[in-house]
């Protein structure tokens, strides 16, 4: 399997440079959490159950495939909404995705989540604690908000906190920014009731499980699970039209998030060969780009070739619509999926969260309504 690379990333060894920094940031963070322990930064609690998808190191650990996961598995039984930052949209404040919303009104990965699930309510709002009541006001009947990319954000307190981990880096295995990834106190997690490692190997063995297991020294009251991701057929960026990668297919991929790796890997086996064109996370692209991109193809000198890009960068090309109409540009679907056929398990402990604070909530309100009555 022979792999071309266009763009040539900065060498990790480099980062060692800016130590220094890693400590100043670490000072900041650490005095920012006991800050929020002590009371001296205040934590908001709501009258509905929160679960919060977060992660503790910066780039992708998968917290969309997350969201999309409990969206899908949600919404059948309970009235819920998520909320985004909507982080790199080129607008700011409150606002709830409608039909005529995009990319650069309310961030990628909202969009992406709107196009899949267009009857959940998906919101924007850089400061949670303002934005969950003007999201309860425009959708009163809602039972859950799905807090995506907020474990951070202790402005807001959730019931329930999932944070995620990359098997490839775990958080144990890391350091604070900029020299690693870390943006958050490892001590952190303490606060989480879930913890998952994503992006497994899917034939991560039960003894490999229970010594990632032992090395994140999870607490009794915290829960730990393994998933993986899983890619569907791929389909065209605007006619819908399946693809497929074979080993006879050379590929040009085109990304712009964190962390590509999986599907680079996935290309590795499936593809003949593959050429990569990787532009920052969250990447606006241009037309300029497109041209870019086109040219590149171009020079591939194959019979069976084709373009291929995520969802999240997708939901960033489609307003080139008439330029992609004809342009061989092809979506990889992904999903989150358990490992160790854990999914029931996962799905319960989230479902009780919700039954349980609903239920309490209720409880209150009757107790209220007679003591109203005396």
């Amino acid at each position: 399997m022979n792999y071309m690379n266009f763009n040539f990333p900065l060498l990790k060894p480099v980062r060692i440079l800016l130590f220094p920094f890693s400590i100043i940031y670490f000072v900041i963070i650490f005095l920012r959490n006991r800050m929020f322990d002590r009371g001296i930064l205040k934590s908001a609690s709501f009258n509905l159950p929160i679960v919060c998808v977060g992660n503790i190191a910066a780039g992708g650990t998968g917290k969309s495939p997350m969201t999309e996961y409990l969206v899908k598995e949600l919404k059948t039984h309970f009235k819920i909404a998520t909320l985004s930052r909507g982080y790199k949209r080129k607008t700011s404040g409150y606002a709830l995705a409608n039909e005529n919303s995009t990319a650069l009104e309310i961030g990628d990965e909202p969009m992406q989540f709107h196009l899949k699930f267009p009857d959940t309510p998906i919101a924007v709002g850089e400061a949670r604690i303002e934005a969950i009541p003007q999201l309860l006001h425009d959708k009163p009947g809602t039972q859950a908000i799905i807090l995506d990319d907020a474990f951070q954000h202790r402005y807001v307190k959730a019931g329930m906190n999932i944070v995620l981990t990359d098997c490839n880096n775990l958080y144990t295995r890391d350091w604070y920014l900029p020299t690693g990834d870390l943006r958050d106190e490892r001590a952190s997690v303490k606060r989480a009731q879930i913890i998952i490692v994503t992006k497994c190997n899917p034939g991560l063995s039960a003894e490999e499980k229970e010594i990632i297991v032992q090395e994140l020294e999870p607490a009794e009251n915290q829960t730990v699970f393994f998933s993986n991701i899983r890619y569907g057929q791929p389909y065209h960026i605007i006619s819908k039209k399946p693809a497929r990668v074979s080993e006879d297919v050379e590929v040009l991929l085109v990304t712009g998030i964190a962390n590509p790796g999986p599907l680079k890997n996935l290309l590795q086996k499936r593809s003949k060969i593959y050429y990569e064109m990787a532009f920052n996370d969250h990447h606006i692209f241009s037309i300029d780009d497109l041209k870019d991109i086109q040219k590149r193809f171009n020079s591939i000198n194959a019979t069976y070739k084709i373009i291929l890009t995520t969802e999240k960068d997708a939901v960033r090309l489609v307003k080139f619509e008439h330029e992609l109409a004809d342009m061989p540009l092809y979506v990889v679907p992904i999903e989150l999926e358990f490992l160790f056929n854990d999914a029931p398990r996962f799905n319960g402990i989230i479902t009780t969260f919700i039954k349980d604070f609903n239920k309490r909530q209720d409880a209150g309100k009757n107790r209220t309504v007679n003591d109203n009555l005396l």
